[in-house]
């Protein structure tokens, strides 16, 4: 009987968190099937199976973080019907007696973490259905009873509200199953277990939420839109990603205590790295951008760029590429250990994006060669992913540059901490109508301005470096048409 032992799903790679079972005890399962979702210290990921079988025990109940190579599920042979459960088990209880431990092929993408968006196995968790049919003969009454529910819950989203007849194969006498008791209204919806937590953590009824999902799912962003009505202003890209506001507090308490785990507590240690290790010096400039937004309302309109998003920050990442090309000392690494400045002769374009679980800062690889369409559609890409939580620790290594975005929420200006590894980082604060003074009549007009601050590593980016870099991105800014001379 094989158990499924926690694989590195990221570089380096030591414990994981289970947030959620995607199967039960006594569930028939094929290689690939996604059967559990983890917290790494970088992002959630969705583990596939490597065994085909029958589910005889779940190991690791939910909300434990285990050491890799902990066995977490066991799956015996999909011929032999596993023993019904005693009474008083539970999901996350152990049900198999441990077996001696075997080899996981890692080398398989499917438990790699690898994949964009879907699940590991290479096809949308969607196109399965919202459930899944026992096999032939591997039913038990408790699965059989199981199946019931299913079937109520499946019959309320069937097209006109009609439940849907019990499928029974010809040569399979039927069973009369004990009818299974009604679900609450909240768990007819069809939503994952981390949106079911979230709506929990804010008090949102499930019931009440527009589903915009698959199959009728609700999804995270339809419980943060039923948080807030009113409040439903659209993110951009490379905008942190909207937070949630702190569920109304039990009665009676005076203080809520969270524990620091997963992708919280890497961003935590990584910016007590940064802020202590590294001479951060920190320039701004404000500037008038109204050429830019110009130039924004024109790029939606064009035909190359009609399908994708196109906004200031799309300008500004193409800005940052080319001023590099004047000072490639920004695109570089102070290599304490080797006693060397690492100069990169490419980009990984780091977008910060703060979620509810912590900070995360995908890059774009090799975005110095990219298009502006093929810029766009990445940046639209890696901020959805990233806002769904589903990027990949590969997505965040390799980082050469960072962009923070504040202005989305009415912030001016800050002093961005340089992410490990890289040796500056820009922030972006808003842009916003201000009265401005024209250079050239000197009117008071109003015009479109913002705030750009730059951090750079004082052991080798010196003053003249740094300003020369933030001069060059403001110049292109004010008016894009100077990027010809880049």
């Amino acid at each position: 009987m094989p158990e499924y032992l926690l694989p590195d799903v990221g570089e380096g790679l030591t414990e994981a968190e289970i947030v959620s079972w995607k199967v039960k005890v006594g569930d028939v399962i094929d290689v690939n099937d996604v059967v559990v979702e983890i917290e790494t210290a970088k992002s959630l990921v969705e583990l596939p199976s490597p065994y085909a079988g029958t589910v005889t025990g779940l190991l690791v109940p939910e909300g434990e973080t285990v050491p890799v190579g902990t066995p977490i599920i066991a799956i015996g042979d999909a011929a032999a019907p596993p023993s019904p459960p005693d009474a008083d088990d539970q999901p996350g209880a152990s049900y198999a007696t441990p077996t001696p431990e075997m080899e996981i092929d890692l080398s398989n993408p499917a438990a790699s973490g690898s994949g964009e968006g879907e699940s590991l196995v290479g096809r949308m968790k969607a196109d399965r259905g919202p459930m899944r049919r026992p096999r032939k003969g591997s039913a038990s009454p408790s699965t059989e009873a199981a199946a019931a529910t299913q079937m109520q819950v499946q019959g309320a989203f069937a097209p006109g509200g009609a439940q849907s007849d019990p499928v029974i194969e010809a040569d399979e006498p039927a069973v009369p199953a004990t009818p299974a008791p009604p679900l609450p209204a909240d768990e007819r919806v069809l939503a994952k277990p981390p949106v079911r937590k979230l709506a929990k953590e804010l008090g949102v009824d499930l019931t009440a939420c527009t589903a915009s999902g698959p199959h009728g799912t609700v999804t995270r962003d339809d419980v943060l839109a039923a948080s807030r009505p009113g409040e439903g202003r659209p993110v951009e890209e490379g905008a942190l990603a909207p937070v949630p506001r702190s569920a109304a507090r039990p009665a009676g308490t005076r203080e809520t205590r969270e524990p620091i785990k997963g992708v919280r507590k890497m961003m935590g240690a990584a910016m007590v790295e940064s802020a202590f290790t590294i001479p951060h010096v920190t320039e701004w400039v404000t500037l008038d951008v109204t050429r830019t937004t110009e130039l924004v309302e024109r790029l939606k309109d064009h035909r190359e760029l009609r399908d994708v998003k196109v906004s200031p920050l799309l300008v500004i990442a193409r800005a940052v590429l080319l001023a590099m090309r004047r000072t490639p000392e920004i695109n570089s690494l102070w290599d304490e250990a080797a006693g060397e400045v690492v100069l990169k002769h490419y980009v990984n374009l780091g977008i910060a994006a703060a979620t509810p679980r912590g900070l995360v800062v995908p890059n774009v690889k090799d975005a110095q060669d990219l298009t502006l369409r093929e810029l766009a559609e990445a940046l639209g890409q890696l901020t959805a992913t990233a806002r769904e939580g589903r990027t990949q620790p590969a997505e965040m290594s390799g980082g050469t540059f960072t962009i923070t975005n504040v202005g989305v929420f009415g912030v001016d200006a800050g002093t961005p901490i340089i992410n490990p590894g890289e040796s500056a980082i820009l922030c972006v604060g808003a842009i916003s109508k201000r009265p401005w003074v024209d250079e050239v009549t000197g009117e008071i007009v109003a015009r479109d301005v913002t705030t750009l601050a730059l951090s750079f590593d004082h052991r080798h980016i010196d003053g003249e470096k740094g300003s020369r870099f933030l001069a060059d991105v403001a110049s292109i800014l004010r008016d894009p048409a100077s990027a010809l001379l880049f």
